[in-house]
């Protein structure tokens, strides 16, 4: 048995063939009205992962979430697009089943898949590391506001340390920015590896609440880039939107190890909290 929660959490097992896994949500993945979205990717990777042994890892992966998952059973249904030598391609449907026992889709997923331990070691980058306070100078999730707490189980899984200039909100005195950033890792020790980057990506207080703007917000679509294996320790996480609109924002996110290497990037459209 896996000795993580996470790895627990996404652990899948054959339904029947032909593409098809089985896997059980926990109610500690939940965030608001739903199950994390970033945790949902992880649970729709591992299945393709599953079916491309010979390239385990995401390097693209995008992701429509079309309604909201609740903690129980979920099915996946993957199907592979193409083989290649350095990269295949395949899709993933997550399903559960709605009150009525009708078969709902909650998330489609199309991804390339690699094996990132092969990519060439050239770096080039114009992104700059986010540079934090020292993780004790920062402010832990046992400092959150207990309503937020209350709607957000998930952080419970999480050793996730704010940046103290980002976190105003908490305080009725959000900076106005659109950016929260910070130290994370998750809380029983488990170490970063591709299908964790997914869960990160999405694992931080929505951009919205630096707005003023408290409240769940769901995710419309999520795409993740990754750029190389992480080293083991802990991430630097930053999240930032530039614009809000309509009802709907972007929310922009870096991922750094703890060598100071970009691992990840993603983008998400997201449906901004209402108003209070």
């Amino acid at each position: 048995m896996a000795s993580s929660e996470f790895d627990r959490g996404i652990a899948l097992h054959p339904d029947g063939g032909d593409g098809w896994y089985r896997g059980e949500l926990g109610a500690g993945w939940q965030i608001g009205g739903g199950v994390n979205g970033g945790f949902l990717l992880a649970a729709a990777a591992h299945a393709l992962r599953l079916e491309l042994p010979q390239h385990p890892d995401p390097l693209s992966i995008s992701g429509y979430y079309l309604s909201a998952s609740r903690p129980g059973p979920y099915t996946v249904q993957t199907e592979v697009l193409r083989k290649g030598n350095s990269l295949s391609n395949a899709t993933a449907v997550l399903h559960q089943q709605d009150e009525n026992g009708q078969r709902v889709e909650r998330l489609r997923v199309l991804a390339g898949y690699t094996d990132l331990a092969t990519l060439d070691g050239e770096v080039g980058t114009a992104a700059v590391e986010p540079v934090l306070p020292p993780r004790e100078q920062c402010i832990g999730v046992e400092h959150a506001p207990p309503q937020f707490i209350e709607q957000a189980a998930l952080l419970q899984r999480f050793d996730l340390r704010l940046d103290p200039a980002c976190v105003g909100w908490a305080l009725g005195r959000p900076s106005g920015n659109g950016v929260i950033q910070g130290w994370f890792r998750l809380a029983d020790g488990r170490e970063p590896d591709p299908l964790a980057l997914l869960l990160v990506a999405d694992a931080l207080p929505p951009v919205t609440f630096d707005l003023g703007r408290p409240g769940w917000a769901p995710t419309i679509e999520l795409t993740v880039h990754l750029r190389a294996l992480p080293a083991p320790g802990w991430l630097k996480v930053s999240h930032r939107t530039r614009n809000l609109a309509g009802g709907y924002f972007e929310e922009d996110c870096e991922i750094w190890d703890e060598t100071g290497r970009l691992v990840a990037q993603s983008r998400q459209l997201a449906r901004a909290p209402r108003v209070p």
